[in-house]
């Protein structure tokens, strides 16, 4: 259990009465901000729709001119849904779903391809294992599909985006109280004020104390994200931000599993040792950025981020499935423990030169760009033996009508076999693009972009003999080819082909070693079909079909015992539809559909052939509505549906197919006032919610609501 308190907002005070009271005259005019005479227009998402992104190209582009799948979940989306996390968001993005991530990092899978590392912030890699907190987001971007043009290596699957608040020339004022359902509270606060025409300030803060429906689970994070901005006359504008987050919390593992499902089981109950099961998690994150307007067509940007990740977990929690007793019922279940260390610093710096020119008759948006980067991490992890220091790792036996272990006499040690290596891995990166109006109907966007990744790894086991130093190098070259064809002027269709890599070290750097560093970077392969229709102009649909392919995955090699070979695949496939925005001025709507099919083509070390991929529903819905009763007054009402998945690539264990309403009221009391409740599982619906391997199963929520004030001033 957590016993370490944090500070609250109240420390953040007399930053935020300084912003507050500054003694600018400003004047709100929609999303402008009038200030000494200067006009800033502040582009914003203003419900659950989004027509441009500045992340999916590194340019600004109009959404439905980008030739890929893409999801934006709005500010006003997460607020309405009272949104804290990123299992929150990926519920209403097609084709996405949530691991467990033993219960202390986000572990989603994007068409078929699980990874803990595919995250990044305002388009900057965020890559380290822990649960992100959606206070100071914008809006969060789903990219669907390998992106490594933009993004660098990874990204198989697709990546996820957090577009942070920022000063920008807005005046901000709202601060949030959020009480409910298992002693829940949170409060927030946003406040950014444009000091003059040349200087901006803003801070964002959160704090949260909350139990959980799971006994003896709760988690108490905060976080504080103050940013600055100036500019001059000349097109310079120069931002600085700076995050500190704590996050700790009891890591949850679940339930084990009974005869290939979930346990029959309380729903509360917590399975191992609440007490020595937690996480701890500090990130600084600086981010300094500069934009140049040299004229209309020319833009030079740089950004320089630096990240220190502070992080470290524990687990006793279920090793194995539920043992059937006498009565054919289960009886016991087996207990393993652990600990894990993993610190990382990131520092990276990209250059981005954007130039929109003629030639050829045709309207060109060229970009260039480089990036460099370095990463250093740490892994120690430590191994729970039960009863001696040289006891068994797994403890069987343990009452699964009691399940809950306090007080075990567990030592933790390095077996020798667990990871105990500091790496260090460098990148730098090259890339061009060039968005084509061919016609004023036919759009061609080329791109390509060459990685030189270097990573060293050094294994610091006891029991490590022999070499104890690894490295290697891969030069990736990843292309990105797209063409958009618009038969009217609402409607996008479009063709595309991208290509990501995954070296051979694994997203999180861990797996290098004699067998490993000699081989090539996993491929993945996707084409795309897809469509997009901008109903109006705050409505649009969106579809896609495609085909993932992932090539050069490890597989036993069959000549030499204990080697490995290039010789796996697996194929994801499906068709994605999204809708989002206003149905009529008082209907606003945000619903996803996605039929997908992923399996194991040829055997991989993970797999045999004809074995589907986890986590991986056929078929998924998801529809939010949020209607205006009157002027003051409005309502919501959410489905969420999947079916059946299998728990691991085990595919021994299956978690039922659930259908889930979600419903909200929302009141306008006065101009500055504002009240939501949120109510989760309308139904009371006993769901599997998500898992981490075959038995370690998280039950959904019971029904819990949640009521918050909203005060703007």
């Amino acid at each position: 259990m957590i016993t370490r308190r944090a500070p609250t907002l109240i420390a953040l005070a007399p930053v935020i009465l300084l912003l507050g009271a500054v003694p600018v005259r400003a004047e709100e005019d929609g999303d402008a901000v009038t200030v000494t005479g200067v006009v800033v227009t502040a582009a914003r998402d203003v419900d659950y729709s989004a027509t441009r992104t500045s992340t999916a190209t590194k340019t600004d582009t109009p959404l439905r001119d980008v030739p890929q799948s893409i999801t934006v979940i709005t500010d006003e989306l997460i607020r309405d849904q009272s949104m804290q996390s990123m299992g929150d968001v990926v519920r209403y993005v097609p084709g996405v779903s949530m691991g467990q991530g033993e219960g202390h990092r986000d572990a989603p899978t994007i068409r078929g391809n699980a990874s803990t590392a595919d995250f990044f912030v305002d388009g900057v890699r965020d890559d380290v294992q822990y649960l992100r907190d959606l206070y100071n987001a914008e809006r969060i971007e789903v990219l669907k599909g390998p992106n490594a043009m933009i993004f660098g290596r990874g990204g198989g699957g697709g990546v996820i985006n957090r577009v942070t608040k920022k000063a920008d020339w807005s005046r901000e004022r709202s601060a949030t109280i959020e009480l409910g359902a298992h002693a829940h509270q949170r409060y927030s606060v946003d406040i950014g004020q444009p000091l003059d025409a040349a200087l901006s300030g803003r801070i964002v803060g959160v704090y949260q104390r909350s139990d959980s429906f799971r006994d003896f689970v709760n988690v108490e994070r905060w976080g504080v994200n103050p940013s600055i901005a100036w500019r001059n006359d000349d097109g310079l504008t120069v931002s600085l931000s700076y995050e500190h987050f704590e996050d700790d919390r009891t890591t949850d593992r679940g339930a084990p599993s009974f005869n290939g499902r979930p346990a029959p089981v309380r729903r509360s109950a917590f399975f191992g040792d609440p007490e020595r099961s937690y996480a701890t998690t500090n990130v600084e994150l600086v981010n300094l950025s500069a934009e140049y307007s040299v004229s209309e067509a020319l833009v030079v940007r740089n950004r320089t981020v630096f990240g220190d990740y502070d992080k470290y977990y524990a687990n006793i929690f279920p090793g194995g499935a539920a043992v059937a007793g006498i009565t054919g019922a289960p009886a016991t279940y087996p207990l393993q423990a652990y600990r894990n260390i993993s610190p990382r610093e990131n520092l990276f710096n990209q250059t981005d030169v954007i130039w929109k020119t003629s030639w050829g008759g045709m309207s060109h948006t060229f970009l260039a760009g480089a990036e460099f980067g370095r990463q250093k991490t740490s892994n120690l992890r430590l191994t729970g033996h039960f009863n001696t220091i040289t006891g068994p790792t797994t403890l069987v036996g343990n009452a699964f009508a009691d399940p809950t272990r306090r007080g075990l006499p567990i030592f933790f040690t390095n077996t020798g076999a667990d990871a105990n290596n500091a790496v260090e891995a460098k990148v730098a990166a090259a890339y061009l693009q060039d968005q084509v109006d061919i016609t004023d109907q036919l759009q061609l966007l080329v791109g390509l972009r060459f990685d030189s990744f270097d990573i060293e790894f050094q294994d610091r086991r006891a029991a490590a003999v022999g070499r104890r130093d690894f490295s290697r190098r891969d030069e990736l070259w990843s292309p990105r080819l797209g063409l958009v064809f618009k038969p009217v002027v609402p409607v996008s269709l479009y063709a595309s082909y991208s290509v990501s890599y995954l070296p051979a070290s694994g997203d999180q750097f861990s797996s290098l070693s004699a067998s490993t560093e000699t081989l090539e970077p996993e491929e993945f392969e996707n084409l795309e079909l897809g469509a997009k229709w901008e109903i109006n102009t705050r409505l649009m649909l969106a579809l896609a079909v495609y085909r993932l392919d992932r090539e050069n995955s490890t597989s036993p090699d069959p000549l030499r015992p204990g080697q490995v070979v290039l010789t796996g695949a697996q194929r994801s496939k499906g068709f994605e539809a999204g809708l989002s925005g206003r149905l009529t001025p008082a209907w606003e709507v945000s619903a996803g559909y996605a039929w997908q099919d992923a399996e194991i083509l040829r055997t991989t070390a993970a797999a045999p052939a004809g074995r589907k991929v986890p986590l991986v529903p056929d078929h998924t819905f998801s529809l939010w509505n949020k209607y205006e009763v009157t002027s003051r007054v409005s309502a919501g009402l959410g489905v969420i549906h999947q079916t059946k998945r299998f728990a691991s690539i085990s595919n021994a264990v299956t978690l039922p197919g659930f259908t889930r309403v979600d419903a909200a009221v929302f009141v306008r009391l006065n101009d500055h006032l504002r009240a939501q409740i949120n109510v989760e599982n309308l139904f009371d619906k006993r769901y599997a919610s998500t898992s981490h391997g075959d038995n370690n199963v998280l039950p959904g929520s019971p029904r819990a609501a949640r009521i918050s004030l909203d005060v703007s001033f």
